[in-house]
């Protein structure tokens, strides 16, 4: 039985090392990614950063106006869609994590979850 445990952890050592397992700087101390808060408000939209490196990315998005908004990410034409919260009630606070390449994007409240929305460009990073 021994044999057998020490071949396993042989075996997940040399595993987590082909397969690059290396701490992600640009992430939070969890290790769930780079953290961008945003406030959105009735007639704002404001982000704690606008560039990120890339890999995963959350934004942690908070309601501080009086009507429900959305929060986007959208590629760099400001029309796909890379990743979406919704139905953020006043005072609510949501999270969207998303993968990100390096690349311009563009984020977006909608306050109301109506029209245009407020858009503002968002930058990715190399890693």
């Amino acid at each position: 039985m021994p044999h057998r445990t020490a071949a396993l952890v042989g075996a997940a050592i040399v595993l987590c090392l082909a397969s690059g397992c290396t701490d992600n700087p640009s992430g939070s101390a969890d290790g769930t990614g780079a953290k961008v808060k945003v406030s959105s408000t009735d007639d704002a939209c404001t982000l704690s950063a606008t560039t990120a490196a890339s890999g995963s990315l959350v934004f942690s998005v908070t309601n501080d106006g009086a009507k429900p908004t959305e929060f986007y990410l959208l590629g760099s034409d400001g029309a796909d869609v890379v990743g979406e919260v919704e139905n953020i009630g006043p005072g609510v606070t949501r999270s969207l994590t998303v993968q990100a390449e390096k690349g311009t994007y563009t984020t977006m409240c909608k306050p109301g979850m109506v029209g245009k929305g407020i858009r503002a460009p968002f930058k990715v990073t190399d890693t």
